[in-house]
């Protein structure tokens, strides 16, 4: 694990790999050993780099808002440290509401996108309310409470009665998560724009992952941004709920790498 400062907050990464870079961005409320499987898998033929988000994992703990563009910017500071000049981003979840802001800003640093389980709108009000009901519960409870109902809500239901050792580890990698990291996430969420005017604006190479069974981010969403994004490939995840990096390692990175080699 390496790690620099990117605007006076402390970054950690794993950067493992040659070739082409791929630069992973996790979801919420998580940290980038959520893509162990996929580092293991794909770095044998690419440079895959996972960064924890700030507020996440080893990186520092800060307070505030995380909005996507501060996310974006704290990517780009990344890069720039690292002399990458362009990569393929892959972003899951939150890290795909990033990953719009990022080709927003930066579109010349994006040689391909990957969407994994994400929408492109904005949050509704009641969502925004609901959000900023969480935050206080965090920060009056902490989040473990809190991550035991997400994870449930995450995997695939087969996943959740038949693999305790997963929901175990995805409840951890919660739980590890400082309030500032889940507050600051769940603000930057409610505040992120709408992006689904910058679908018709992605030009690069750009693939969708989605599971079937995902209930957070339904694959209607992926229907919606494969429909909008022009030359866009889906890919359905079976038995796979909104984690399907982790879910069905497997067949995520068989889609992957079919991208990636394409």
């Amino acid at each position: 694990m390496a790690k620099t400062t990117i605007k006076r907050t402390k970054i950690t990464y794993s950067d493992r790999g040659q070739g082409d870079a791929v630069l992973f961005v996790h979801g919420f409320p998580l940290n980038k050993s959520m893509w162990k499987a996929q580092l293991a898998s794909l770095s044998r033929h690419y440079r895959c780099i996972a960064p924890d988000l700030r507020g996440h994992g080893a990186s520092q703990d800060v307070p505030g808002t995380y909005t996507v563009d501060i996310l974006a910017d704290d990517l780009k500071g990344l890069l720039n440290h690292l002399g990458l000049r362009r990569v393929t981003l892959v972003g899951f979840s939150m890290g795909g509401y990033v990953a719009f802001a990022f080709y927003r800003k930066y579109p010349g640093s994006v040689r391909s996108l990957v969407l994994a389980d994400t929408r492109p709108q904005a949050d509704s009000p009641e969502a925004k309310q609901g959000r900023e009901a969480t935050a206080q519960t965090v920060l009056r409870e902490g989040g473990a409470g809190i991550a035991k109902t997400l994870a449930g809500r995450m995997l695939a239901p087969a996943s959740v009665q038949q693999r305790p050792a997963l929901v175990q580890s995805v409840q951890a990698i919660m739980t590890s998560t400082p309030v500032n990291g889940w507050v600051g996430d769940l603000r930057g969420l409610a505040a992120r724009p709408d992006s689904m005017d910058t679908l018709a604006k992605i030009t690069c190479p750009t693939l969708i992952l989605v599971g079937d069974q995902d209930a957070v981010t339904p694959p209607a969403d992926s229907q919606l941004m494969a429909q909008r994004i022009r030359g866009a490939k889906l890919v359905t995840i079976p038995q796979a709920g909104h984690l399907a990096p982790m879910e069905q390692p497997r067949a995520f990175n068989k889609a992957l790498r079919e991208f990636l080699e394409g």
